[in-house]
């Protein structure tokens, strides 16, 4: 007996509406792991740097160590990126980092001895430089390019919204309960985006589209044949992504050391309470990163995200010049806030940018870690150079330097505005950024 076209039709309109209700479902998910997954990302991160001083540690010393992470976060950032592009197993990989992270923060309560300090931020920089790639890829994966820019603005805001209220209550449990309950706190946030990333359906993942190939075919044949993916010299011939990573790891240089570095500077000059100052200069930042991410979403997809780099760019040099005039607790205002725009606006128009620039190669996430590589070149000598600028010349010198390198970047971006406009023009459509990447390769 044969269907009725009736019977048919509310069959169709059934797949449709649980594949949509998985839809929905998995965004949720991808906006809590979001929440929860700052502490996997970066450990204890800001507060690393006072708990070590509180422990007799110089600041050289510890933008030493911190350097040694971001070197070693740096060179795993492109294996990771292409790991992340073949394997079809992405939500474990987050599993996997969350778990480890959380494992190496707590090797610092247990000693603070140079070599267990140096281990520990060495493997939540490796975690870190999987677990960025990762989401990025899922988000890919289960909105598509044309979907991508709108939840990754996001994916970003409720990223922000997790740092700033993680940073308030380790700044409260830090003052009430000592800095050993910051650790604690990571590691319950990292259960938490374990848990979140396992509620993602792994059938809504397209793998192809999670590397910037879609097409008819279903995430097991794409993991399996590969993709037809470009090879990575691809990444090499595509100019607007060079310029952009260099821009980048410039910027990141002089950025990398600021935020740590202005608390030690303050609280070291004995106007602020360690923990709860901390707390003050992250929640500040990511507040403001919240609506500059969400602003990010809107004025990239207007405006191009030629004009939302040239602004976060700017934003350094004049924090550099703010924290460098003004060491005192309400500087944290002006310096945290300028910190949440440069940033905010990045979180956004980078990842963005580069699975624009990609599409359509299959090398997306190689390509993000790639330019995090680059910008975590930067990131990754900066506190050693800050550390050491201020334990010889002082805090002020320090961060006139530190805000001058970004000043580097905007020579980039405008210098080469004319080659960059087009590339950056906008969200891109699928049949438009191939034709872009052509152009902007040749």
């Amino acid at each position: 007996m044969r269907n009725s076209p009736t019977l048919a039709a509310s069959a169709d309109a059934a797949d449709e509406g649980g594949a949509g209700g998985e839809s929905r479902r998995a965004t949720r998910a991808l906006c809590a792991l979001n929440f929860f997954m700052a502490d996997v990302q970066a450990g204890i991160g800001p507060f690393l740097g006072v708990f070590l001083q509180q422990r007799g540690w110089q600041p050289g010393a510890i933008g030493s160590v911190m350097t040694a992470g971001g070197v070693a976060g740096m060179l795993m950032t492109v294996p990771a990126g292409a790991f992340i592009d073949h394997t079809a197993r992405k939500r474990w990989v987050v599993v996997i980092t969350g778990i480890c992270t959380v494992l190496a923060s707590f090797l610092i309560l247990w000693s603070q001895a140079g070599w267990v300090v140096t281990v520990s931020q060495v493997a939540t920089a490796i975690a870190g430089a999987a677990i960025g790639p990762a989401v990025a890829g899922i988000t890919l994966g289960v909105v598509r390019q044309r979907g991508f820019n709108a939840q990754n603005g996001r994916n970003q805001a409720w990223n922000h919204a997790g740092n700033m209220v993680g940073a308030a209550l380790s700044g409260w449990l830090g003052f009430r309960y000592g800095m050993p309950a910051i650790f604690f706190l990571a590691a319950l946030f990292g259960v938490f985006a374990i848990l979140s990333v396992l509620t993602i359906p792994e059938r809504t993942i397209d793998h192809r589209a999670a590397r910037g190939l879609e097409g008819p075919h279903d995430g097991k044949t794409a993991a399996a044949d590969g993709g037809q993916a470009q090879g990575l010299r691809t990444l090499l011939h595509n100019r607007p992504l060079l310029i952009l990573a260099a821009a980048l790891a410039c910027f990141h240089l002089g950025n990398g050391a600021m935020l740590p570095l202005y608390g030690l500077a303050v609280v070291g000059a004995g106007k602020g309470n360690p923990a709860m100052f901390t707390a003050l200069t992250v929640v500040v930042a990511q507040a403001v990163m919240i609506v500059t991410a969400l602003a990010a979403m809107r004025l990239s997809a207007t405006r191009g995200y030629w004009l939302v780099m040239l602004v976060s760019f700017a934003s350094l040099p004049l924090r550099g010049l703010i924290a460098g005039s003004v060491i005192d607790s309400w500087g944290v205002w002006p310096v945290q806030a300028l910190d949440g725009i440069g940033a905010g606006l990045q979180s956004v128009a980078v990842p963005g940018l580069v699975a624009c620039l990609l599409d359509g190669t299959g090398r997306v996430n190689v390509g993000q870690g790639a330019v995090m590589t680059v910008q975590g070149l930067g990131a990754s000598l900066s506190p050693a150079i800050g550390g050491w600028l201020a334990q010889l010349f002082g805090y002020q010198l320090a961060f006139y330097v530190l805000g001058g390198f970004a000043l580097a970047s905007l020579a980039l971006w405008i210098g080469f505005a004319t080659m960059l406009r087009p590339a950056c023009a906008g969200v891109c459509e699928r049949p438009a950024s191939r034709s872009t990447l052509k152009e902007s390769s040749a």
